[in-house]
């Protein structure tokens, strides 16, 4: 079972600071940051769930809910990671799982998810190290 006590911690942080940010803050692009990364958890956590179904993309619910769609996303895919399979860190696809974060720190959802729903240390590190870099972006 993998811990994934470092994703939700970060979650939990980005969301309340998008909750805690004033309006002006959030339609400057904090909001659409916010909702861009609970689309891509969400869109993760579906594929680790449904490999081969067709991921539903979260609306945007506006300004004032992101934090929310964002704290439910991101502890959907840490259950998900959490009750997974587990991948041996040394196979071919664990090295792609991860899900690399480029110099724009975003990464496809398709890049982190290595197979048939397995994960392992990677996946996790990989989403934790997207909401980092959301948050920075949003400047919070």
């Amino acid at each position: 079972m993998l811990d994934t006590t470092e994703l939700t911690d970060a979650v939990e942080r980005f969301s309340d600071r998008l909750r805690a940010a004033p309006q002006s803050r959030l339609q400057r692009g904090a909001a659409a940051e916010g909702l861009a990364l609970a689309r891509e958890l969400s869109v993760r956590a579906q594929r680790l769930e449904a490999p081969g179904e067709r991921p539903r993309i979260m609306p945007d619910a506006g300004v004032f809910a992101v934090a929310d769609q964002l704290l439910v996303a991101g502890r959907d895919l840490a259950e998900v990671l959490r009750t997974a399979p587990q991948e041996a860190a040394d196979t071919p696809d664990a090295a792609g799982a991860a899900g690399a974060v480029g110099a724009s720190g975003r990464s496809t959802a398709a890049d982190a998810v290595g197979g048939a729903g397995a994960v392992d240390r990677s996946t996790m590190d990989a989403a934790v190290a997207l909401v980092r870099a959301a948050a920075a972006r949003a400047e919070l």
